[in-house]
């Protein structure tokens, strides 16, 4: 790495602001960055999805503020040795950890438009507004909700589902909450199954309403939301002087990727005056694709919550709320103080001012990412994605079934697959330890990252195979990997077992990463 340019650097006490001193200097480092992204995109799939941090590496972020400047071409060169080799890997393949996609090479390129020109998206009377209004309606039309919604990109679903819950709240009490809070001796509940994101239980916690607000209503052997455990559940609570509020129903389950019954869901929401909210981080988007109809029912929700850096591949991070009736969103967050009144000519015109319909004042460029990753693409592209991952999840689920040594834990949904280890002779908690130990040892050799998770009381490998790069041969490296971790820590599990004195157990060391 070659030294740093010290015409480049900014005078040390920032008396000429912070721009390089010679933009040729600075124009060539950022030639040379964005040459190195693109070799690093481009060979991607030859690296390891993921490296285990070496201590040094780790033991360096520990160092104090730096007060001088060390260069532009330095920064760099320590984000190139120490940041870039030793991130989570999403960007990868064959990362199918948790649930998020890969991003997109021209997401990328619109974060770089977006932080140099850098505007504040509260509102105003500037192009980047009505990005992200066209951003909100394309999304809408994209999920099959109707395109006349209010809607807010937000960091990602959980802060999209907390915005809809707020608006049901709102809409429930009325304008006396905003001014005197909630009212005294009224206790209110909101209905999910026990396969909901936890990001509702903080909602519930945030909004004073209380973790056992949430009632967390039984799943049926397809792990989706029981609708007659949750008719038994909203009348126990009317009964005992508890008024229901709403019900969350899931577009895709945290888990399995289960979609509730949304038609029967919204049925009943309109039968018991409920709000009817929608959870579609993972499988909000469906309606573009060829299994549309698994989200039937979505369009009626009163609010709905998408996250495009899922399925929908954008960088990360975009979520966004929509809510079908625009005055109960904005009445809910509303507040305009002076400095910020709206003029009907210069800057501080505009029809839409997004601070009036979330928490944030100043809010970055989010909507571009999405924006020109549509028009790059074309929304057919993603829907293509969402097809090629949903058979990929179903072959995936067909190797499962037919391997001797692999269980299938449950239906498929949306693009999720959970699977176990098995052998003979080990019971539930000896598996659950085998299989924990296997996952950890795919992530460390490189090979793949998977995460586990527990499903009816036992552990289960969870491969959520949201990323448009994966292909066929991917699963099926994985799966060799796998089942060969899965025969070592079984066979390691024998000898400790089998040595003189030795306590059982059913983990074993873990590998050295590769």
């Amino acid at each position: 790495m070659a030294p740093p340019d010290e015409s480049a650097l900014p005078a040390p006490d920032g008396s000429t602001g912070l721009d390089p001193q010679d933009w040729d200097s600075f124009r060539s480092l950022a030639h040379r960055v964005v040459d190195d992204l693109v070799d690093h995109l481009a060979g991607r799939r030859d690296e390891p999805v993921w490296r285990a941090m070496p201590d040094d590496v780790r033991r360096s972020f520990d160092g104090p503020l730096p007060r001088t400047p060390a260069g532009a071409d330095v920064a760099y060169a320590e984000v190139a040795e120490r940041v870039i080799p030793y991130s989570m890997g999403n960007d990868h393949p064959r990362f199918w950890g948790w649930y998020m996609g890969a991003g997109h090479p021209v997401g990328s390129l619109a974060d770089l438009v977006a932080s140099v020109i850098n505007p504040n998206l509260g509102g105003a009377d500037h192009s980047p507004v009505l990005v992200e209004q066209q951003v909100v309606r394309w999304c809408a039309e994209a999920a099959g909700y109707p395109t006349t919604a209010s809607g807010l990109l937000v960091g990602g679903a959980s802060e999209a589902n907390m915005v809809g819950l707020a608006v049901a709240r709102s809409h429930r009490l009325g304008p006396a909450l905003r001014e005197h809070g909630l009212p005294d001796g009224r206790r209110f509940a909101v209905y999910g199954s026990t396969e909901v994101h936890s990001c509702h239980r903080k909602s519930c916690e945030l909004l004073g309403l209380g973790a056992s607000a949430l009632r967390q209503v039984p799943v049926d052997d397809d792990f989706r939301l029981d609708l007659g455990a949750l008719r038994s559940a909203i009348d126990a609570d009317r009964a005992a002087g508890i008024e229901p509020l709403a019900v969350v129903a899931s577009a895709g389950t945290v888990n399995t990727g289960a979609v509730d019954d949304l038609e029967a869901v919204a049925d009943l929401c309109e039968r018991e005056g409920l709000w009817f909210h929608v959870d579609g981080a993972i499988g909000g988007f469906l309606g573009l694709s060829s299994h549309a109809a698994t989200v039937r029912g979505l369009e009626r929700a009163d609010s709905l919550a998408l996250d495009l850096h899922k399925w929908m591949q954008a960088p990360i991070d975009v979520g966004l709320v929509l809510v079908r009736e625009e005055p109960a969103h904005r009445a809910t967050f509303s507040v305009v103080p002076t400095y910020l009144a709206h003029a009907p000519r210069g800057i501080s015109a505009g029809e839409v001012w997004f601070t009036e319909y979330g928490l944030a004042l100043s809010r970055g460029f989010r909507a571009l990412r999405v924006w020109m990753g549509f028009r790059a693409y074309g929304a057919d592209a993603f829907a293509a994605v969402i097809d090629r991952t949903t058979a990929q999840a179903r072959r995936l689920a067909g190797l499962v079934d037919a391997h001797p040594e692999l269980q299938r834990l449950a239906p498929v949904g949306c693009d999720i697959v959970c699977l176990r280890y098995t052998a003979p002779g080990l019971d539930d908690a000896a598996l659950d330890a085998v299989n924990h130990e296997a996952v950890i040892r795919v992530q460390e050799s490189g090979i793949a990252v998977v995460t586990d998770t527990v499903l009816r009381g036992v552990v289960a490998v969870r491969v959520a195979i949201a990323n448009h790069r994966t292909r066929d041969d991917d699963l099926d490296l994985f799966l060799e990997a796998f089942v060969r971790h899965g025969r070592d820590v079984v066979a390691e599990t024998a000898q400790v077992t089998t040595s003189p004195g030795a306590a059982p157990t059913a983990g074993g060391t873990a590998t050295a990463p590769s």
